[in-house]
């Protein structure tokens, strides 16, 4: 497999989307195993652009790992900084099984009940709300009115 090439524009803005994230795979004594690749490859499907802290001390074992990750795991090289590596590969698409048969579930819904005295804090209560429940203006629960059926439907039934 090949690695991904990208313009300088995309990889300095994957950089900066890579500057808060904290190493997901460390390389460790043994260098680049089968069982760090294995690792990586779930880290770059899960997340797409990922850190990689390499433990070595050798600078050409270290731009080699690069290029290895990068070259069989189809991932384009971000940055290779001190003992960081950042890969990243676009994520695969998911799919969403799609249930027919499920119903709007409950909903937690936060209410505020002001005080009527000035400098007083406002009561929090936490409502839970079922699928076939509306929340009024004034922070009741009431059930969702039936569905209206027009009197021509009605009479032809």
């Amino acid at each position: 497999m090949s690695q991904i090439q990208l313009t300088p524009a995309q990889r300095k803005e994957h950089r900066a989307e890579a500057h808060h994230l904290d190493p997901v795979v460390m390389v460790g004594g043994d260098g680049l195993t089968a069982a760090v690749k294995k690792e990586a490859d779930a880290a770059l499907n899960a997340h797409g652009l990922i850190k990689i802290r390499v433990f070595s001390d050798d600078r050409a074992a270290r731009e080699a790992m690069f290029q290895t990750l990068a070259d069989e795991l189809n991932a384009a090289p971000i940055q290779h900084i001190g003992k960081l590596l950042v890969l990243w590969r676009p994520m695969p698409e998911r799919e969403k099984a799609v249930d027919e048969n499920r119903m709007p579930g409950p909903r937690d819904i936060k209410v505020l009940k002001y005080s009527k005295m000035a400098g007083q804090r406002p009561e929090v209560k936490t409502l839970r709300v079922l699928g076939n429940q509306r929340l009024t203006a004034g922070g009741q629960v009431k059930r969702a009115k039936p569905k209206q059926i027009s009197i021509k439907k009605r009479s032809q039934t």
